[in-house]
């Protein structure tokens, strides 16, 4: 069924025809403007403190961060990680170009496999589109370039995530995300999927014990860029 026969059914059901002009007008306009509501005051903060904060939220929430200086050193990192956690030196990596890009022959030990997630994956490794610092969340829109299988099959995910894509709060992701998707066609366009993700799957459903790993990754392990000298500590 049509948006156009949706909207007419819902129509002939409260018994009302289209709005008038002005209505249809205020209503345009409030779509395209997404107007703000309450925003907290924790994450308007300075740039260095925006990025502790999201750290601070993602350990809270029982996930891990790494903060890397150059992006040479991501294998490596990579690599220290795993053997730290016992886990075997295969991922199942995004086909996003900046991933690609990454120097992987200097860690020869790693096998990196560029395609979606599969049951049998043990590891995986995403692209991350945006951190929000209010919650510790990543933002994890759905392409070609970001399998959603990669955020949910495998037990260990890590992501690779800028520093520099780190915003204060939930509305100034969806500005980064409105503002990447666009076509001639429509002005705009959302993904299929947008997963918000705060720490590793958990649940305490049972006897109020917390069990990671109930519905997806028991382990999150952010990779930190530190791509943004505006958020970098102070000395």
């Amino acid at each position: 069924m049509s948006k156009d026969a949706i909207l007419t059914a819902i129509r002939r059901g409260l018994r009302r025809g289209p709005l008038p002009a002005d209505q249809q007008a205020m209503l345009g306009g409030r779509l395209a403007t997404h107007p703000r509501h309450l925003i907290p005051a924790r994450s308007r903060v300075a740039r260095p403190e925006q990025v502790a904060l999201f750290i601070r939220n993602v350990e809270k929430e029982f996930g891990t961060v790494r903060r890397v200086a150059d992006a040479a050193e991501m294998p490596a990192a990579i690599g220290e990680y795993l053997a730290a956690q016992n886990l075997p030196q295969r991922i199942a990596m995004a086909p996003h170009p900046e991933l690609q890009g990454l120097d992987w022959d200097s860690r020869p030990m790693l096998q990196v496999e560029a395609r979606r997630g599969d049951p049998q994956d043990s590891v995986s490794l995403q692209h991350g589109f945006a951190g929000i610092a209010e919650t510790g969340t990543l933002m994890l829109p759905s392409s070609p370039h970001r399998p959603t299988t990669l955020n949910l099959l495998p037990d260990t995910e890590m992501v690779f995530l800028r520093a520099s894509r780190i915003v204060g709060a939930y509305e100034e992701a969806w500005d980064l995300l409105r503002a990447e998707n666009q076509d001639a066609r429509t002005g705009g366009f959302m993904p299929r999927n947008v997963m918000f993700v705060t720490g590793p799957s958990r649940s305490a459903d049972i006897e109020q014990t917390l069990e990671l790993g109930a519905h997806g990754p028991r382990r999150l392990h952010i990779l930190l860029l530190d791509d943004d000298p505006a958020a970098l500590p102070a000395p």
